[in-house]
């Protein structure tokens, strides 16, 4: 049977090279599976033979010590990837092509190498291509792939990357990969649905606030001329919107800078990590977004424990992985504490009880699932339901908001117009009395 010389990722993430003796391809792919190894590239080759066989797969080491020009050229080539790399931006939607090309090209039986290939030369937008350009050239250079997925930062969010090592670890790559369509294509739909929503408000937003520009940028200062013509005392409704219309004219700047001003503030304030926790702690607290933020974190917290745990990702590491992936400071810093109970040896159901984080029910479904020995299913089960319980909360928030901002702009609308035409049937009211006086 012929040899096939392979280099792949252990599941302590160590590049490791050998050779299998197989039939063919796919059997030395299976084979390569069987050990958890992710296969970066398989050739059949002649040399493979000099290369231990099967079994006697060894980490690559690194020699003793480095040339100067050798050294000189990896820091090159670690400045080039990292500049460049960092800047690189990918829409959400040319990442979820990739992610779902490339899981198909693995689930298909290729390795990263062929499959990054492929897709270098099939992608024909620019950035994506440039992309997978440099993700295969750090591949090949000896990075895993979620070491050369961080390279972009802007591209690949922390629950990307993670989610790709979760798969490296496991060695259920085209797996983890499937998971991320999924979750891409979901998020995806949640926008659109959400954009769409609220398409028809925003648009009367917008109409709204010209209508009301207009008033009183155009008919105000008409009719502040003309009362002043006509004279007597005007109702109180148009001596409010001619004052409110004073205090546009005059003072917008401070407005303009009191604007810019408390954003700078926050930005500033975030940036640190114990006000980044403050903000993400507030955010929980905001009356229906703060439900749809703690529903939508209960979901992809036992979704991506069932999956680690299905792949035989170790409860720590698991945890672990879920505290990167949390998008809210605060929640990853309980989950980070829960986990020090955790090895303390408290069971995660216990762990995460005391940390007040989770809802009864779930930490009830997280015992039992402890107790019968289904934890990964029951995580799955708590992922379906709080996912349900998720589009519910989506659902009522996009058909609540549209009625309110209809009838916050009507009753704007209507208190401008309500006060011009105050101010028209005053001096009606007036002109007829003298008339009649006359």
């Amino acid at each position: 049977m012929p040899l096939f010389a392979y280099r792949a990722r252990d599941l302590q993430g160590n590049l490791v090279e050998g050779s299998v003796e197989e039939s063919d391809r796919n059997a030395a792919m299976r084979e390569l599976e069987r050990k958890r190894f992710v296969p970066i590239s398989i050739r059949e080759n002649a040399a493979a033979a000099k290369i231990p066989a099967a079994g006697a797969a060894a980490p690559i080491a690194m020699a003793p010590k480095a040339s100067p020009k050798a050294a000189a050229t990896a820091d090159k080539a670690t400045a080039a990837a990292s500049g460049p790399n960092a800047s690189l931006r990918l829409s959400h939607s040319l990442r979820l092509i990739f992610t779902e090309q490339l899981a198909n090209l693995l689930s298909a039986g290729m390795t990263l190498d062929e499959a990054l290939a492929i897709l270098q030369r099939r992608l024909k937008q620019p950035t994506l291509q440039q992309a997978t350009a440099r993700m295969h050239q750090l591949l090949v250079d000896g990075r895993s792939f979620s070491q050369a997925l961080a390279e972009f930062p802007k591209s690949f969010p922390p629950l990307y990357v993670n989610l790709v090592q979760a798969g490296e670890a496991s060695g259920a790559l085209p797996e983890i990969l499937r998971r991320l369509v999924k979750h891409l294509q979901e998020v995806k739909a949640l926008r659109d649905r959400v954009q769409q929503a609220l398409l028809y408000p925003g648009l009367l937003s917008i109409f709204g606030v010209l209508l009301v520009i207009l008033f009183i940028t155009v008919l105000v200062p008409q009719l502040t001329g003309f009362f002043s013509k006509t004279g007597g005392t005007l109702p109180l409704p148009t001596r409010m919107l001619i004052g409110v219309n004073d205090v546009i004219v005059r003072y917008w700047w401070v407005g303009v800078g009191t604007i810019l001003g408390g954003y700078a503030l926050f930005r500033t304030l975030t940036k640190s990590p114990a006000g980044q926790e403050a903000w993400d702690r507030f955010r929980l607290r905001i009356p229906g977004y703060g439900r749809v933020v703690k529903y939508r974190f209960y979901a992809q917290f036992a979704r991506t424990l069932s999956t680690l745990m299905h792949n035989g990702v170790t409860l720590l590491r698991s945890v672990d992985l879920v505290a990167n992936i949390a998008e809210n400071a605060h929640l990853s810093r309980l989950i980070r504490r829960g986990r020090n109970e955790l090895v303390e040896g408290a069971s995660l159901s216990k762990a995460m009880g005391q940390q007040d984080l989770f809802p009864e029910l779930l930490v009830d479904m997280m015992a039992v699932g402890e107790q019968t020995g289904r934890f990964a299913e029951t995580m799955t089960m708590i992922a379906d339901i709080y996912e349900r319980e998720l589009d519910k909360q989506v659902k009522f928030a996009t058909e609540l908001i549209p009625p309110l901002i209809i009838v916050v702009i009507a009753l704007l609308v209507g208190a401008v117009v309500f006060a011009i035409m105050s101010a028209v049937f005053s001096i009606a009211s007036g002109l007829k009395g003298r008339a009649g006086g006359g």
